[in-house]
């Protein structure tokens, strides 16, 4: 299982380098991720604006918000968790935490899935 888990990191650092090799300018775009939280990880996370978060997961957003917004309300209509919509900013060009575009191998065509290695950190930003 390890060599998996390292090799889809390399991998996805490999197609971040390619797709975003020689960018020297601050490109940036937002990708959006729906998930549930307990509430009480969710009344910590309101706790900690402005503070550091940790996926220590793979990531899968999307680059339209409304692919997570419905995964998000279908997570308070099923389960005693409350739906999150996470909206990320992303500097492209930023090496330290590797992503890459993979809608042309998604299974979800037309999702725009953008796929985050393990232990992407994001900054909490404001909430709504």
């Amino acid at each position: 299982m390890g060599f998996f888990i390292c090799d889809l990191h390399n991998h996805i650092a490999r197609l971040h380098t390619q797709q975003f090799a020689g960018q020297t300018t601050s490109n940036s775009f937002t990708v959006y991720r729906g998930q549930g939280l307990t509430k009480t990880d969710f009344e910590q996370m309101i706790k900690t604006q402005s503070k550091l978060l940790s996926f220590n997961n793979f990531l899968s957003t999307s680059m339209y918000h409304q692919v997570y917004l419905n995964f998000a309300r279908e997570t308070i209509e099923s389960s005693d968790l409350a739906g999150v919509l996470f909206a990320m900013k992303i500097i492209s060009f930023i090496r330290s935490t590797p992503f890459a575009d993979v809608h042309d191998s998604s299974y979800f065509k037309g999702e725009e899935e953008i796929f985050f290695s393990m232990h992407s950190i994001f900054r909490i930003g404001p909430m709504k």
